[in-house]
Formats: C-alpha cells, sequence, structure tokens
C-alpha cells in the first residue's frame, strides 16, 4: 500500500458516516468518500500541512456532500389502510429518502473521544430533522454540536468565516429541535435497553400468535409506520395495525420470522418471509423502531435482501 493510501485509509470509516450524517444516504456516502480520496489525491501538492490530514479530508469530504445536486430529501405521503392493496404495494416513484446505516460498519468509525457513534447522531429522527436544513448549514452543526470541532476549524472545513459559523448555528439548532420528535429526550440511550428489548420480543409474540389487539397494545396513538422507497406512511394506532393484519395472515405473502438486531443504533427486527412454496424464510426488511416510554413511536421499513452489509444471515 502506497503512503497515501496508508495516510487516508486510517479515516474511511469515519468520513463514510460524515457523509451519511451530509446526505442520509449510504450508498451516496460510500460514493463520496471514494470522491473525497479521489480529489485528496488530485490536490496533494496544495496541501501544505497548516492543519492534520484528518482535517483536510473532512473539508474536501464536506465540500464533495455540497456539491451534490439532488432533491431535498422528503416525506411520503399518508395512505389510508382502506386503499392499500390486497396483493401487491404501491408502485416505487423516484423519491430520495433515508437508507439505513450498518452497526457493522458504525462500530469501526471512532470518532474523537467515543468509541461508538452515539446513537442519539445516528438515529433516522435525528437524520430527517437535519436533512431539513441547507447543506452548509447541516455541515456547521455536525462539526459544531456532533463532532465538536471549534468554531475556527469548522470555519475552516466549511469555507466561512467564524462569524458566519456561528450564525448558521443559531439559525439550524431551532430548525433542528422543530423537527425532531417532541419526546426524544425520553428515549434517546446510548444502547438498546433491556425494556427496548423486551418490547421486541412482545412484538414478535403477537406476530407469531397473528393478534393485532396485542400489536395495538404495543404501540402510541400517533405512531408512524413509513416504508421507504415507497411514498406512503400510516399514521395512527388504528391505521397501522390496519396495515399490518393482511400480513398476519399467510395466505397474504407467506410466514415471517423476526430476528433482532440494531440498525443505526435502534432497536430493530430483520424481517425473513417464506413464501408459499419455497423452503427457507429468506431476509425480505429491516423494521426500525422508534420507541418512546415503552410504547412503538414509528417503524421505518427498508426492504433488502443484502444480508452480508448487516451482518445478518441470509436465512433463518
Amino acid at each position: 500500500m502506497s503512503s497515501f493510501e496508508e495516510h487516508v485509509e486510517r479515516y474511511r470509516h469515519e468520513l463514510r458516516v460524515h457523509c451519511y450524517r451530509m446526505l442520509g444516504s449510504y450508498d451516496e456516502a460510500e460514493d463520496l468518500v471514494q470522491e473525497t480520496f479521489l480529489r485528496a489525491w488530485r490536490g496533494l501538492d496544495d496541501f501544505e500541512g497548516r492543519s492534520s490530514v484528518r482535517a483536510w479530508l473532512y473539508r474536501i469530504a464536506t465540500n464533495a456532500c455540497i456539491d451534490v445536486r439532488r432533491p431535498r430529501r422528503v416525506l411520503p405521503y399518508q395512505l389510508e389502510p382502506a386503499s392499500f392493496p390486497s396483493t401487491a404495494l404501491p408502485a416505487r416513484e423516484d423519491v430520495p429518502w433515508l437508507q439505513p446505516f450498518p452497526d457493522v460498519l458504525l462500530d469501526r468509525a471512532e470518532e474523537p473521544d467515543a468509541v461508538a457513534i452515539r446513537r442519539e447522531t445516528i438515529e433516522l429522527a435525528f437524520l430527517i430533522a437535519i436533512q431539513h436544513l441547507p447543506a452548509r448549514q447541516r455541515a456547521v452543526l455536525i462539526f459544531r454540536d456532533v463532532l465538536g470541532w471549534p468554531a475556527r476549524e469548522t470555519a475552516d472545513a466549511v469555507d466561512l468565516s467564524v462569524a458566519a459559523v456561528n450564525s448558521a448555528l443559531q439559525r439550524a439548532r431551532p430548525v433542528l429541535r422543530e423537527h425532531l420528535p417532541s419526546h426524544r429526550s425520553e428515549w434517546t440511550a446510548p444502547d438498546v435497553s433491556a425494556d427496548e428489548r423486551k418490547l421486541l420480543r412482545s412484538y414478535m409474540a403477537a406476530w407469531d400468535n397473528a393478534d393485532p389487539d396485542a400489536l395495538a397494545a404495543l404501540m402510541h396513538e400517533d405512531i408512524r409506520i413509513t416504508m421507504p422507497p415507497y411514498p406512503f406512511w400510516f399514521e395512527g394506532r388504528e391505521d397501522a395495525v390496519g396495515s399490518l393484519i393482511p400480513n398476519l395472515t399467510p395466505e397474504y405473502r407467506g410466514h415471517w420470522r423476526f430476528l433482532p438486531t440494531t440498525i443505526n443504533r435502534q432497536p430493530t427486527l430483520a424481517a425473513y418471509l417464506l413464501p408459499p412454496r419455497m423452503t427457507s424464510y429468506q431476509l425480505f426488511a429491516l423494521d426500525i423502531f422508534r420507541i418512546e416510554d415503552r410504547r412503538i413511536a414509528e417503524i421505518t421499513a427498508f426492504e433488502t435482501t443484502d444480508h452480508k452489509l448487516y451482518g445478518l444471515p441470509a436465512t433463518v
């Protein structure tokens, strides 16, 4: 490995997390890290050593993310269970939306003064909230409030004055608070708690028993279920349970099994489906839970078959 590769490769994992926070997309984050290394190689002669290699790479990565031109990630529209098709999901639309980030990769990305990525800065709710910020404000908030960089280093990274950085942070924080869940402090924790694991076991038992009332008892009244990239959501306990009921019947799609895990540092169930006439349960989706006050506040379900990326078995 060349000297350049040795110097930059050690920062790959944390740069990927940084780009993911900036863009909310795992795929784009992967691409932007490669773009960062390419820009660094091309600009190597201009690096004068006035900052650390790490700060230099963060500056390149941040500007690469700011240069990305794509629609702001949006929320889907609300769909009544009565309009939910009985045999097929609605056709996908080209909706830019968040992607999950594997915890097996988060564990490799050591940030300053933290062995693990803090849960509250990688959860889907936080990532959704910061997508409401303009890109440069988003970068300032990440550097100052997530990474804990001083204002001067942040200014260098985002090509602003210190005064402009302070002003951007003052504007960004109220927007962030406005779009975070109202009781966020009640569910933020460094790790998935025993109560959350217990709730997941109860959720799996309700599925095994095909018991919609038991499912409803685990949910907040204003629960929301989304299934990116399908452009809709179900909101409220009655509509949420109504959207799940067809899947409780094997004739609808087949039998389901769940494997507890964590994604984005959140409690997650990997959903495995055994369709009719098949012989094994195949990975179908990741159901990521936001839990408040021992009840389910939100489920975000991402379809995936990429078991290796998330450190999961292909079948159960």
